[in-house]
């Protein structure tokens, strides 16, 4: 989930950035500190949005850095368990298919792709559904539901996702089903 999450720190603005102004040189700071990392409480930090108070700075010994206390907004991201997300396909492998869903991967197991037999053809990076014929591709937009987060900060984040309920899956699969139901609610309608 995206949110705007109010920080209050310090932070140690180098001597390369005292041409700049205070607060542009917080901001660039607070920048590479933050954005790009993970944190367990407010999850990938994406964007400093607004420095909102830049306290007095102070001098230390021995550190040619000056250190400004500051109160910041910066938009995060923090998959959460039962969340519906829509991402891309940007991999698929024999045992599932990974999903790009904002800054973050997620894998898809075979076992959660869809209700029927899936086979994977690996010269052409395809899954396809054997009674359904649904076929999911590399690039393919989907819609998944989070099922299990285990986020360690590293690069060892794990996030699992299922596309095995309704409404949920690749995007050209929920459109066919909604002009499946169309053409079957006219038809029944033509009937009375």
């Amino acid at each position: 989930m995206y949110r705007i999450v109010n920080i209050k720190t310090k932070v140690k603005v180098p001597p390369t950035k005292f041409g700049l102004n205070l607060e542009k040189a917080v901001k660039e700071t607070l920048g590479e500190n933050y954005e790009g990392k993970f944190d367990y409480r407010n999850g990938m930090g994406l964007a400093v949005t607004k420095i909102n108070e830049i306290g007095e700075g102070k001098i230390l010994p021995e550190d040619p850095s000056i250190h400004y206390p500051v109160t910041f907004e910066i938009l995060t991201y923090k998959p959460e368990q039962h969340e519906i997300v829509i991402g891309d396909v940007i991999d698929n492998t024999e045992f599932g298919a990974f999903v790009r869903i904002g800054p973050l991967d997620g894998l898809v197991h075979v076992s959660q792709l869809m209700n029927d037999y899936v086979s994977f053809d690996e010269k052409n990076s395809i899954f396809l559904g054997k009674e359904s014929k649904r076929t999911l591709k590399e690039g393919d937009s989907v819609r998944a539901k989070i099922i299990s987060v285990a986020v360690s900060g590293g690069k060892e984040n794990k996030i699992g996702l299922t596309m095995r309920q309704p409404g949920l899956g690749a995007i050209h699969w929920i459109e066919d089903e909604k002009k499946k139901a169309k053409k079957a609610a006219k038809s029944e309608t033509k009937k009375k």
